[in-house]
């Protein structure tokens, strides 16, 4: 029981790291863990993920919001339709089959790969600068600036597509509910791609709304039964202190670095994810 404990601390604390740092929430590490390594029904494994990652944005947020990363009203504004989607998606939990979820999850951790794969080749936002405004955006006053202790400098930055992005983020939460997931690879990509955002304020601003959108779906896995404590409380404990550890990390690396260690995990997971699915492996 102890070595369980202690092995699921630790867990945590590296999925809270990973998670804070990418802005993609710990449930994409601990869901396969979960299943795979201490074969969890996933159902189980994703109430779990969902506490996870109210942890993981707890611990990173703080950090974020005092080093003024994030961007408070962009997440407040997307919130809207995060929540709603996660509330959708708990709720088709139940009715989806559970080859399906692995098929579905596995899937995505994939699209996750092609993602990053994506940010690599390209130029990042940090590097690029778009001088278009929109209308929207100011109206709403979600452009914003920050400092980048990497690069040593002040960066201010327009945000555009707001509709584009609102839009994603509906997506985004549905796929929170349904997975367990932060699903902050949806979050950043809608943000740092579609809306023009920096990747680290994306980021940063993607750890925060994870929390919310987390809370919404977990109040339905709660009153199902589908939360183990004697899982779901050491998991928690370790990605809280990861997240906050991560948060910090975050701030003096370069995005590609992470991003280079973190694709085969990705895509050793995803794989391993749909062959059980389609009932090749168990």
């Amino acid at each position: 029981m102890l070595s369980q404990i202690g092995l699921l601390l630790v867990t945590g604390v590296l999925a809270g790291i990973l998670g804070s740092i990418l802005g993609i929430g710990g449930g994409i590490i601990l869901t396969p863990f979960l299943t795979l390594v201490m074969g969890l029904d996933i159902k189980y494994a994703i109430a779990a993920s969902i506490v996870c990652v109210i942890a993981t944005s707890s611990g990173a947020t703080i950090a974020y919001l005092k080093d003024d990363m994030l961007n408070l009203r962009v997440a407040m504004f997307l919130e809207i339709a995060t929540t709603i989607g996660a509330i959708v998606g708990a709720l088709l939990s139940g009715i989806v089959p559970t080859g399906f979820l692995f098929i579905l999850f596995g899937g995505f951790l994939l699209f996750s790969v092609v993602n990053m794969i994506q940010k690599l080749r390209g130029k990042s936002a940090e590097q690029i600068q778009s001088s278009a405004s929109n209308s929207l955006a100011e109206k709403l006053k979600l452009n914003g600036s920050y400092y980048d202790k990497v690069l040593d400098q002040q960066i201010d930055y327009q945000v555009e597509k707001v509709p584009g992005g609102f839009a994603m983020m509906f997506g985004a939460g549905i796929a929170s509910g349904l997975l367990g997931i932060g699903s902050g690879v949806f979050k950043v990509t809608a943000m740092d791609t579609i809306m023009k955002m920096p990747l680290k304020p994306s980021s940063a601003t993607s750890n925060l709304m994870m929390g919310v959108t987390a809370a919404a779906s977990a109040m339905v896995y709660f009153f199902s039964g589908a939360i183990l404590p004697q899982i779901a409380a050491p998991l928690a404990l370790g990605v809280l202190g990861g997240a906050t550890i991560g948060s910090r990390i975050m701030q003096r690396l370069k995005p590609v670095v992470i991003r280079m260690i973190f694709i085969p995990i990705l895509l050793i997971m995803g794989i391993q994810m749909v062959l059980r699915g389609f009932g090749v492996i168990n």
